[in-house]
């Protein structure tokens, strides 16, 4: 089969060199290959190009009007190549970014002025509209969440970061129903909880020592499975159950990078800080190949990568949340 580009160009670099030895040295070939491609591309197209002599050759009628019509061909594409190499090589252009709405809401946003100031040439797209468990075809780049470190699919996936799961409620709220000290005293508190098996089916807490922390009393167990009671409020939003826990309503069990604020402006407090839900969430930039990133993806995930810490075991919300400085907690 014929390789028609190559065949168009190399007959316009044989109108251009005034013949075939010349257009041979300019492409570094030898006079029988651009002979040949030539003849393919006559023979394609039926009709003669050129007129061949010992010493000259001479551009048909037919092959100045086919000249003239693949040369704006020919540059059509060169400029769609220099387009194309300038968006690998510059950040510019649209972003679609499929994220979860809560990540969204409390972290990516408030990171977004940042990117923005750096790569005033790329425009975003979030899509949020619920759990983000893999890469989706219509984005560009994908933030997962997923509980442990399961993935599912055939895309790349960078880790980004680890988000532990606090217990938290309002200081008011824990002010008039008492702070647990264990985690069988959460019995006897209201909770709020997503209608899902896993909130119901039953929580293991870790204490200190098995959470990584040495100062713990090594003689307590070491972890408690505990099932929940009925909640007095079930939502899957988990800004719903953010703002209901903000409200007094009870505890809540949050991902770090939704309860850290909240708990750092003194609207909630973490209860049972010396006990860590045992499982947690891993976050990850989801990429549907390697191949021929967009500038503007590349930027976009070097960008979370180091915004969120780019570390498959870190917190950086906890990190930041154990050396903040926090308000006494209330008397009890």
């Amino acid at each position: 089969m014929i390789d028609q580009l190559r065949a168009i160009r190399t007959f316009h670099k044989v109108v251009d060199a005034g013949g075939f030895a010349a257009a041979a040295r300019a492409l570094d070939q030898s006079p029988a290959v651009i002979t040949r491609q030539v003849a393919e591309l006559e023979a394609h197209l039926g009709t003669r190009l050129l007129n061949r002599s010992t010493r000259h050759i001479a551009i048909t009628q037919a092959g100045l009007a086919y000249a003239e019509s693949t040369r704006q061909l020919l540059a059509g594409l060169q400029e769609a190549d220099a387009a194309a190499q300038v968006a690998t090589t510059r950040p510019q252009g649209h972003l679609r970014v499929l994220v979860p709405p809560a990540f969204a809401v409390h972290q990516l946003v408030p990171a977004l002025p940042r990117f923005r100031a750096q790569y005033p040439e790329v425009t975003l797209e979030l899509l949020a509209a619920g759990p983000v468990h893999g890469v989706d075809d219509g984005a560009d780049l994908s933030v997962i969440v997923v509980s442990g470190d399961a993935l599912d699919g055939d895309f790349i996936a960078r880790p980004l970061a680890r988000s532990r799961w606090l217990l938290c409620a309002a200081p008011d709220y824990l002010q008039r129903s008492g702070r647990p000290q264990q985690p069988a005293d959460l019995r006897a508190l209201d909770h709020l909880l997503p209608p899902v098996p896993e909130a119901r089916h039953g929580v293991t807490f870790l204490a200190g020592a098995a959470a990584g922390d040495a100062a713990h009393d090594s003689s307590a167990p070491a972890s408690v499975t505990l099932r929940p009671p009925a909640p007095v409020l079930a939502s899957l939003q988990l800004d719903t159950l953010l703002a209901a826990a903000v409200a007094g309503m009870g505890v809540v069990a949050l991902p770090s990078f939704m309860a850290a604020a909240a708990v750092q402006d003194g609207r909630l407090e973490q209860v049972l800080a010396g006990w860590q839900v045992a499982k947690s969430l891993s976050l990850f930039v989801g990429l549907p190949s390697r191949r021929h990133l967009p500038a503007r993806t590349r930027a976009f995930t070097d960008f979370l990568l180091q915004a969120f810490g780019g570390q498959p075991e870190g917190d950086p919300w906890l990190v930041a949340l154990s050396s903040a400085t926090r308000p006494p907690a209330l008397a009890q």
